[in-house]
């Protein structure tokens, strides 16, 4: 699928910078340059900037530019694990190491209250950055009576929540936990780091509206590849109008 023009720019700029080929320090284009070397108008390359400033990618000074910057971005845990996102938080490609069906007995992850027998989509994937360094595993089980025909998709990019949509599945609720834990083998010959070391695990399950359960996902972070955050407004809601 094509990408947006600011959708490009980002992707584009922000691969100099992950990629280090932009380090710390570095000014970016000007939003006239872009403009001109994308063809394209300053409110598209606005857009495109102002996406890096969010994501901590770029700090923007009045009168000097716009500069790489020196801490490391910050993500937005809500938008990397939330199930109503619509696109990824950390750009970059998946890689599909497991995608079949198999009995719930043996599924890496426990969908409760389906029976031993019952037959479940298993899908593993390795998440990698833009500079194409693994980053992050993830792992979804999902009732094939729910999504039979998922496996036809693309998987490299597919997101459970809008695949759900899009074939009429009635999703109804979500949990995520966050748990510390250590670095298993298996995963760490995936991410190339050493088994045992401090990491991140989410852990979502998404229920239909009878409490039925849609989906077990599982996803281990490394804390070292950036900071994480939950933002969350103070203002509050006016009251209802009488």
């Amino acid at each position: 699928m094509e990408l947006a023009l600011y959708d490009r720019i980002r992707s584009d700029l922000e691969t100099e910078i992950v990629s280090g080929a932009w380090p710390p320090g570095t000014r970016v284009p000007t939003e006239a340059e872009l403009a001109r070397t994308y063809g394209v108008s300053r409110v598209t390359v606005q857009r495109a900037v102002q996406e890096l400033v969010q994501r901590g990618l770029v700090v923007r000074y009045r009168r000097r530019g716009t500069f790489v910057a020196r801490a490391a971005p910050e993500r937005n845990l809500l938008r990397l694990a939330g199930p109503l996102s619509t696109g990824p938080e950390i750009e970059g490609r998946h890689v599909v190491s497991e995608a079949r069906v198999i009995p719930a007995r043996d599924a890496a992850a426990d969908l409760e209250g389906i029976e031993p027998d019952t037959p479940v989509v298993q899908l593993r994937r390795v998440k990698l950055d833009v500079a194409e360094r693994p980053i992050a595993t993830e792992l979804a089980v999902i009732p094939f009576a729910l999504v039979p025909r998922l496996l036809d998709e693309p998987l490299e990019d597919l997101t459970t929540i809008g695949y759900f949509r899009r074939t009429g599945v009635p999703v109804h609720s979500s949990r995520m936990y966050v748990e510390p834990r250590l670095l298993s083998e298996e995963e760490a010959a995936l991410l190339d780091r050493p088994p045992g070391i401090p990491v991140f695990r989410l852990r979502r399950h998404i229920r239909l509206a009878d409490g039925r359960p849609a989906e077990v996902f599982e996803s281990t972070l490394l804390p070292d590849h950036s900071p994480f955050y939950i933002e969350q407004s103070l203002v509050e809601s006016p009251p209802d109008p009488d």
